[in-house]
């Protein structure tokens, strides 16, 4: 699938390894306030709010914090303050509302009640002059910079990024940092892997599942929300244990599946789901390190399970491009979406 142009969404997946570079200093004041309010009244709760891309790092950010600091993390929903203008009982409770833009207002009505609720309220965007960061008590800037194409790609990235540096800071997990130091050269090193040789029948395909499992969940969820949007291609995602109960119903040749493995603990059990959906005629393909093979797409060797995620969603943005130039699709302009949704 050769790329015949360069398109705003080429460039900012290759912008991507630098965003991540210098986001540290853009985050460290705000994140070194929070993190000492965090340890000072640890809460028991944290709630996330978003919607779209940053609906998955939510679910990335949930991961991390359930996992590596062992509070619960729910997703809230927006239309409770913007729609039905009720409450939520959120007192001391850390409440993380995500947008790229900062600017939906469904998301600054809940940020706004969650801060009346006196919750510790925390914006996660790419504008800090947004009026949801306004409406919060932190603000998190994931620096990414200017963004033009309509699909988010290096903001997705950044968000993922900025919530590891939260967690890690938090955690105090040195492990966690050192891994994220690392993440620039990776992200540049993923998205130089082809994925185009094993993904022509992504190009065929009526529509598809995407699967993953731990850090690979969101990385799962923000691909299939990118096939739809950049290829017109429908997917749906599931977790790896979801998938069984009920839609594995679905599996046949015509139906392809394509798997985010992860580098963790989660991994043994896809690896089982992978077989199995062999054994009963799944087009599968499989992102994950290993030999070259007709049903693997090709994965950086593992380093550290959050930031492996991380490389496999560059590298799928890579394939993106070739997929929706196959289908005639103009990538930068996605019928029917703008930059920025203004939901109530």
């Amino acid at each position: 699938m050769p790329m015949t142009h360069r398109s705003f969404m080429a460039e900012e997946i290759a912008a991507a390894p630098a965003a991540v570079a210098r986001q540290a200093g853009d985050l460290e004041p705000g994140l070194a306030s929070l993190v000492a309010r965090l340890e000072q009244h640890p809460p028991q709760l944290v709630v996330t709010c978003a919607r779209g891309s940053s609906a998955h790092a939510a679910t990335f950010g949930k991961h991390l914090i359930e996992r590596y600091l062992g509070i619960p993390v729910a997703a809230a929903a927006p239309s409770i303050a913007s729609v039905y203008h009720g409450h939520l009982k959120l007192r001391d409770q850390l409440v993380l509302v995500i947008s790229q833009s900062g600017k939906s207002d469904d998301l600054v009505a809940f940020a706004r009640s969650a801060r009346a609720a006196q919750a510790v309220t925390v914006a996660v965007t790419n504008d800090a002059t947004a009026p949801l960061a306004a409406a919060c008590d932190f603000v998190l800037p994931i620096g990414a910079g200017p963004e033009l194409s309509v699909a988010a790609t290096k903001t997705f990235v950044a968000t993922l990024t900025a919530l590891m540096r939260l967690t890690a800071a938090w955690a105090r997990r040195q492990d966690l940092l050192a891994a994220i130091a690392r993440l620039p050269r990776r992200l540049a090193a993923a998205g130089e892997l082809d994925w185009s040789a094993n993904a022509g029948v992504l190009a065929v395909a009526a529509s598809l599942v995407t699967i993953g499992r731990g850090p690979t969940l969101a990385i799962a969820r923000e691909a299939a929300l990118k096939l739809k949007e950049t290829c017109n291609l429908h997917a749906e995602a599931f977790s790896g244990a979801e998938f069984l109960h009920g839609p594995v119903a679905l599996i046949s040749p015509r139906y392809p599946v394509l798997l985010f493995m992860p580098s963790d603990a989660a991994a043994a059990g896809m690896r089982e789901l992978a077989a199995l959906l062999r054994s009963k005629g799944s087009v599968l393909l499989t992102a994950e390190p290993g030999a070259q093979a007709p049903e693997r797409l090709p994965a950086l060797p593992i380093d550290q399970p959050e930031t492996d995620a991380v490389c496999l969603i560059q590298s799928f943005y890579r394939m993106l491009l070739g997929l929706a130039e196959r289908g005639g699709i103009d990538i930068d302009n996605p019928r029917h979406l703008n930059k920025v949704t203004r939901t109530l």
